[in-house]
């Protein structure tokens, strides 16, 4: 089967497609014939060699989120999942494949009605954005900021947050083009990168999801209302400074929060059951998976390109 792997870490041009063998499901796993890979943030992280420590090689296969048909199932798995549709998580590996295989404990089916690219657009994103609100203890007429806001994450979490009754919902974007779109979606308020602008957008928020980090974090964390919370769920924008944190303890009694979030440190079965129900609103319109471009699978080049490039509105998915 055709497979996309890294050849040399550090940019796209590091990637090739290679024949592989199809990969067999071992006990508690489900193979997976692959219709739609989802191509997000933590790909370019992996290919850029950052996790190279934690066993991530060359010829690695990138991926984490597919969509597709169940062919076969390892030991101890039901016999009728084979022949269904379903989301997978891979462990952020095997997704740029033909097949791909998953514990079936991060399999969720599809409904018919939802095609495989809405799927891997909003199944892994929508899930992080989901917990991370609430990590953030976010309540209804709570103004919300979200810095990154045009990737997967940030496009489900604006969409989140106005479902949820937020007071504002303010965004950081790079063009006005993209902040009208980001108003089609919910957002009250756009800002520019570094926070400035938007007309009667409130100066400090209770809630902040950054997906950005990187050398203007603390500025961000400056912008936190008494009692606000910040939580990180990306290093788009690289690692903050060492000391990004210092400016909390200078505003020491308004009493700020800042956290880290990973999907990671939610039990799989809530994820599942928080995916089915963001399938479910999919289907129904109240919840949207924005796709930016469809490409085949020998074009994973030229969609980590779009990426490093900061062109991506939404998701990049790609058709084996």
């Amino acid at each position: 089967m055709k497979a996309v792997t890294i050849r040399d870490f550090g940019g796209p041009e590091g990637l090739a497609v290679v024949d592989v063998p199809v990969p067999v499901p071992a006990a508690g796993q489900v193979l997976v014939a692959v219709d739609a890979v989802g191509v997000g943030g933590v790909d370019a992280v992996v290919l850029s060699g950052a996790l190279t420590g934690y066993g991530v090689e060359e010829g690695h296969v990138l991926g984490s989120e597919v969509a597709g048909a169940v062919t076969a199932v390892g030991e101890g798995v039901d016999a009728s999942w084979v022949g269904r549709r379903v989301w997978a998580f891979t462990g952020r590996a095997g997704g740029y494949a033909e097949y791909a295989v998953a514990s079936v404990g991060e399999v969720v089916a599809l409904p018919e009605e939802l095609t495989g690219a809405d799927a891997v657009t909003l199944g892994g994103s929508g899930t992080v954005a989901h917990f991370a609100l609430s990590h953030a203890r976010f309540a209804a007429g709570e103004s919300v900021l979200v810095r990154g806001a045009a990737g997967g994450i940030g496009v489900a979490a604006v969409q989140l947050a106005a479902r949820g009754g937020a007071g504002a919902v303010a965004v950081t974007a790079s063009s006005s083009e993209r902040g009208d779109r980001l108003r089609g979606l919910g957002a009250t308020h756009v800002l520019d990168r570094a926070g400035k602008g938007g007309e009667d957008a409130p100066e400090d928020f209770d809630v902040i999801i950054d997906i950005v980090a990187g050398p203007d974090m603390p500025a961000f964390l400056a912008r936190l209302a008494p009692n606000g919370r910040m939580v990180t769920v990306g290093v788009v924008g690289g690692f903050p400074p060492p000391d990004f944190g210092m400016g909390m303890f200078a505003a020491f009694q308004k009493s700020l929060t800042f956290a880290c979030f990973s999907a990671d440190s939610v039990p799989g079965a809530d994820q599942g059951a928080v995916r089915a129900e963001q399938f479910a609103a999919a289907v129904r319109g109240e919840l949207r998976g924005v796709v930016h471009e469809v490409l085949p699978l020998d074009r994973a080049v030229l969609a980590h390109r779009r990426m490093a490039a900061g062109e991506v509105f939404g998701r990049i998915v790609l058709l084996p």
